[in-house]
């Protein structure tokens, strides 16, 4: 049965070191608040999966010290550049880095869907991420001569965290179109999600919302936070708060200026009861 947290610290307090963590890109539906506060909580080595890639909490994250290892096809900021804390721990080798492709990402959540050990994928045969992933091996065709396939291990990450627009009394999330949100689900063993509201209406009963709604069952824990995807947005509800998003990027360049918005925006607790108002 999914739980209610009465707060989002008290839902990012769910999430124990050294963790799975699977998140989204920041297109798709980026719990923003529940990262705060999982820095906030001072959550340390993480493993953790962009899905298929990852944009400002990841940068986050790391630079705050949360992670230990990235599995991503990418961590980009977008129009905004690159992203300054990734670069440095990756310069500095205090992350490690696992590279993957978007493909991958999805064949191994697939796999952990479907409850099967492996998913074939044939896009990334003479690639150089596959001679750098030693997990990832190359096997023919049983079906097929002179047919090689690359199976890719299940990926089943320990916990899901996302933001959507709304939930219901039972637990059900819609996530509208984005149902990479509903693959990350099926696969994790719990998911972790902030909504902008809860309604009374069962989303599952309703013919509007059912089919872009992800069912209760694969919902560990909710947690209401209006503008919960700020500064990233949430399609159809609100945009980027670009100039904070450029303001982030200046001041993330140095891990000085990084200590200082981690003090204005982040371990202020009161700072996202502001952004909701």
């Amino acid at each position: 049965m999914t739980e209610f947290c009465n707060s989002v610290d008290a839902l990012a307090g769910r999430v124990a070191d050294g963790v799975t963590l699977a998140v989204p890109p920041d297109y798709s539906g980026c719990a923003m608040a529940a990262v705060r506060g999982l820095i906030r909580h001072g959550v340390c080595g993480l493993r953790l999966l962009g899905v298929p890639q990852i944009g400002f909490q990841g940068d986050m994250l790391i630079g705050a010290g949360c992670v230990a290892t990235l599995e991503t096809a990418a961590l980009t900021l977008g129009e905004y550049g690159p992203a300054p804390r990734f670069t440095a721990a990756i310069k500095t080798g205090r992350i490690q880095m696992r590279d993957s492709t978007c493909p991958a990402i999805h064949a191994g959540l697939q796999a952990a869907e479907k409850g099967i050990p492996f998913m074939p994928l044939r896009g990334i045969l003479g690639s150089d991420v596959l001679a750098h992933r030693g997990d990832w091996k190359t096997l023919e065709n049983p079906f097929g001569n002179d047919d090689p396939l690359v199976v890719l291990p299940a990926i089943r990450p320990d916990v899901s965290l996302f933001h959507a627009a709304l939930a219901d009394r039972q637990g059900n999330v819609w996530i509208g179109v984005r149902r990479e949100l509903m693959l990350m689900a099926h696969a994790s063993s719990e998911s972790m999600v902030t909504v902008e509201a809860v309604t009374d209406v069962d989303l599952l009963g309703d013919e509007r919302y059912a089919p872009g709604t992800l069912p209760g069952l694969y919902v560990t824990a909710i947690a209401e936070a209006p503008r919960g995807a700020w500064p990233v947005g949430l399609a159809r509800r609100y945009e980027p708060d670009a100039r904070h998003l450029r303001e982030y990027v200046e001041l993330a360049a140095t891990e000085e200026g990084f200590q200082r918005y981690l003090n204005s925006f982040v371990l202020n607790s009161e700072q996202d009861a502001d952004v909701s108002a």
